[in-house]
């Protein structure tokens, strides 16, 4: 399948709200080339398939948050609604309430993404338990090196997986 668009592009869009990965409803709306209103009018037609692991919908807080880190627009130009971000699994759903090629798609797209992601953070971490290992036997000898490369992986955290996260909302909240 031809990509229609690149999975950076969504990697990019990728949220961490309430400890969860999400897309918000505009970006996927864009993506599937809806408007929001209507994507959210389909999810509202269909809600028995968007239990609170599937769906939640942003805070005052958590909107304002984006708002100020310009994710989103003033929250006056989304038509006085908080916005819905769906995880994973929200966005696997929404391939059944948007019935258009384009949705099934994009949804396909946007499951290697989340894929892409989770096997980047378990490298990650794999390379971060490796690294203690051998810390922990060459220690004495071998200072300098761990703390260059560990000052590397803090540095690259961010970086690789382009996952933003909403500035005061802790995972897990």
């Amino acid at each position: 399948m031809k990509h229609l668009i690149p999975l950076e592009v969504i990697e990019q869009k990728i949220l961490i709200i309430r400890g969860n990965k999400v897309l918000l409803d505009r970006d996927l709306a864009r993506l599937y080339e809806v408007e929001t209103r209507a994507l959210n009018q389909a999810v509202d037609r269909n809600l028995k398939r968007f239990p609170p692991d599937f769906m939640l919908t942003l805070t005052k807080e958590e909107a304002a948050s984006l708002v100020s880190r310009n994710v989103i627009p003033h929250i006056k130009y989304l038509g006085g609604h908080l916005p819905n971000a769906f995880t994973e699994q929200g966005v696997s759903m929404l391939s059944s309430v948007l019935n258009s090629e384009r949705a099934i798609e994009v949804n396909i797209l946007i499951m290697r993404t989340f894929v892409r992601l989770r096997e980047l953070m378990s490298s990650h971490r794999d390379l971060a338990n490796k690294i203690e290992e051998l810390e922990k036997k060459y220690n004495s000898q071998f200072k300098s090196v761990f703390d260059a490369i560990k000052a590397l992986m803090k540095f690259s955290t961010d970086s690789p997986t382009r996952i933003k996260t909403i500035h005061g909302f802790k995972p897990g909240k």
